[in-house]
């Protein structure tokens, strides 16, 4: 079983990058497991000082997720041309350990428009030492749609092989 952790860079209720992880989790191909990432929004703020034995237990927890996992997919809004605080953070806390080293990587998005956050999650993400998959994107437009309306189109057949597609070339991916 390839064990897959998803980390949406929303903290709203109705986040389409939160819906868009959840919908992966439950069309992935039977060979995967994906578990959402649910701390971000207990994450406290990094600092330095308090690595080691001093890391907080949700930092912990986080790390912990991310070292046992085979790979990490990110769905992430865009703000202001940036990456989101909460998610920039969280990674700010894998920075200075080894969990982040090769660790296999795919960056999923819910909007069309949030280019200049793709750019810089990416160029984060391979400074930290992720192994990134770039060979295929996986994009379904969600931006502004109330909940409902995310819901129908994520149920779509075909959007749903869409995903499953994605996450089974991630795992071809993740296994070398």
């Amino acid at each position: 079983m390839i064990e897959i952790l998803a980390i949406s860079g929303s903290l709203r209720a109705a986040s389409t990058n939160s819906a868009l992880l959840a919908a992966l989790a439950q069309n992935a191909p039977p060979v995967c497991r994906i578990t959402v990432y649910d701390g971000l929004g207990r994450l406290p703020i990094f600092n330095p000082d308090d690595e080691g034995e001093r890391t907080p237990p949700e930092a912990s927890r986080l790390i912990d997720a991310v070292t046992d996992t085979d790979g990490v997919i990110v769905s992430c809004p865009e703000y202001a041309h940036g990456v989101p605080g909460g998610l920039k953070n969280a990674l700010d806390w894998l920075v200075s350990r080894d969990a982040a080293v090769c660790k296999p990587a795919m960056l999923v998005h819910a909007s069309p428009r949030s280019l200049f956050a793709r750019e810089a999650l990416a160029e984060v993400m391979r400074t930290m030492s992720f192994a990134l998959y770039e060979e295929a994107a996986l994009e379904i437009a969600l931006v502004g749609k109330k909940p409902p309306e995310v819901a129908e189109i994520l149920a779509e057949p075909a959007n749903r092989l869409e995903m499953r597609e994605a996450v089974s070339a991630f795992a071809g991916f993740i296994r070398g």
